[in-house]
């Protein structure tokens, strides 16, 4: 978890109010951030990362003002009207397609300022930021800009400005093998036939997102004002966020918003917006969940004292907080707010004895036959590429991305298959024959859960040597329904990854709980195995 060092000076003025020593330390532990110390004029504080608002003294000493009562309630920042203007183009569609802009007027800036603004942007770019990939800043002197800015992608030889911390003019390739900071983050270009940068009317380059700005035009100092402020990344909503964040910091410095005008072709967006998000507020749950009998009225008290607004029914959640998707989010905060030490204690009225779960132990006993079997389990992750998931398999079905990842497996699996087959293909410098078999959790769409998303429990097994066959499988299959006592049948079907005649469904009680066959030549060869495959996948919670 990140941890900030706060000026105690600067953050006292911010809450509005000087604690005593040791209530300063209860109560900023209780606002559910860890205290490290408190020593001189320093605060240390270990910040959630569901919480990147609090990652300066401006957001940090706005939630403690309110949850100590000084200044409760939902915080109003103006925007104002400008006619400044970025034009996105399309050539940044393939890098880092979206940006999100501000211009902050009338700070006084001094080395304490810039000071706190590099910790924000550096602590952004840790956590929020996932170390640029998922959102890079860039902040730059007004006064040495002339809009319109473009955000445009170009061939990373034929443009060249001065980096940050240099003297030298170097092009976009040779600021990632030379340049300190290019060689650090350069991988987040790597493969690229364009690198993304933002140019203004005056053919000034400010920065080489997400890598550098430029020394020329982004360097913030001393006698700095009015500030450019842009985000650039993958998700336009994502970046907003974060140029939320980040604003609203600035404006708690002392700036006033303005804001800029985003032209992406014929689309336009205007940003910031920070008009708050609405939440129905289900105060029944929330006392479910807490044990409390609040009233409308005390809860509504409670949100104040963690900086929301109220009206008719809904919360009034500020554009800064990225981390309230749920009411449980909400009933954390009222808990938060309601103080922890003040629940009371109660031993409850009901003795019972734990138990394990029915699907456990039925996986248990499906692990013990398959064992007995000579067969090997193994365990794999829930993530894979869509290569591995669909084209390898032959198959087009609907897969769940995750929406910000780190790397290519970004897709939860559909069925443990494909993470079998890949442990044969990684695995073809051993010897055969190789039967291996997991239980493990699968994912699909799913409308009628409230997260839309179903996971279940499945059962599938590999079995891979030069003489094996559907009736080794079908074998296999036979040996572990009849040691669960159940009778079974197989429905010949067609399946786009199995041989024709070679596959069918599994039939348990008039239902169908699985698949069974040999693979097809071509999914063999497209996993690059040159070993035929048997392999049968269950549903262990309709098996059960």
């Amino acid at each position: 978890m990140p941890t900030v060092t706060l000026n105690k000076t600067v953050f006292e003025e911010l809450v509005g109010k000087k604690l005593p020593l040791d209530e300063l330390k209860d109560r900023i532990s209780m606002l559910g951030t860890d205290l490290e110390r408190i020593e001189g004029d320093e605060i240390e504080v270990e910040i959630f990362p569901n919480r990147p608002d609090m990652l300066s003294e401006q957001g940090f000493a706005r939630a403690f003002s309110s949850f100590i009562g000084v200044k409760k309630g939902l915080r109003e920042y103006v925007v104002k009207e400008s006619d400044y203007n970025v034009i996105i183009e399309n050539s940044v569609s393939n890098v880092r397609p979206y940006t999100a802009c501000a211009i902050i007027k009338g700070i006084q800036f001094d080395d304490e300022k810039i000071k706190e603004i590099i910790q924000i942007q550096e602590k952004m770019h840790v956590t929020f930021g996932r170390n640029r990939k998922k959102a890079a800043i860039g902040l730059y002197p007004l006064n040495k800009i002339t809009f319109p800015v473009t955000y445009k992608a170009e061939d990373p030889t034929k443009f060249k400005f001065i980096p940050l911390e240099s003297n030298n003019e170097m092009t976009g390739l040779q600021i990632l093998s030379q340049h300190k900071t290019g060689q650090e983050f350069g991988h987040l270009l790597e493969g690229k036939e364009k690198y993304p940068y933002f140019i203004d009317a005056n053919k000034q380059i400010l920065s080489m997102p997400p890598i550098i700005n430029s020394d020329t035009v982004g360097k913030i100092t001393r006698d700095t004002k009015d500030v450019f402020i842009e985000c650039s990344g993958f998700q336009y909503d994502v970046l907003h966020k974060c140029l939320s964040i980040i604003v609203t910091a600035l404006a708690d410095m002392g700036g006033e918003i303005y804001s800029v005008t985003l032209s992406y072709g014929k689309e336009t967006k205007t940003s910031p917006d920070l008009t708050p998000q609405k939440m129905t507020f289900d105060l029944k749950y929330i006392n479910k969940r807490l044990g409390l009998d609040l009233q409308e009225k005390d809860a509504i008290e409670l949100l104040s004292k963690m900086g929301f607004g109220y009206d008719n029914g809904n919360v009034l959640i500020p554009m800064y907080r990225n981390d309230i998707l749920h009411q449980v989010d909400l009933a954390e905060d009222i808990a938060i707010a309601y103080g922890y030490e003040n629940f009371k204690e109660e031993i409850p009225n009901v003795a019972t004895i734990g138990e394990e779960l029915p699907i456990k132990k039925f996986a248990r006993k499906v692990r013990e036959i398959l064992t007995g079997l000579k067969m090997v389990e193994v365990k794999n992750y829930h993530l894979m590429t869509v290569d591995d998931l669909n084209t390898k398999m032959n198959l087009e079905n609907p897969l769940i991305p995750l929406q910000n990842a780190l790397g290519e497996h970004n897709h939860l699996r559909n069925a443990i298959l494909p993470s079998l087959i890949k442990n044969i293909r990684e695995n073809q410098h051993n010897e055969f024959p190789q039967n291996i078999f997991e239980i493990g959790r699968v994912f699909t769409k799913d409308p009628n859960t409230e997260t839309t998303i179903s996971e279940k429990d499945h059962l599938a097994m590999v079995l891979c040597h030069e003489k094996t066959d559907f009736t080794e499988s079908k074998q296999v299959l036979d040996a572990l329904l009849t040691s669960l006592g159940m009778k079974y049948s197989i429905q010949e079907t067609q399946h786009t990854s199995y041989i024709p005649g070679r596959v069918g469904n599994i039939i348990v009680n008039e239902k169908s709980i699985g698949i069974i066959g040999e693979l097809s030549p071509d999914v063999i060869t497209r996993w690059g195995i040159q070993v035929p495959i048997v392999v049968f996948e269950l549903d262990l919670e309709k098996l059960i």
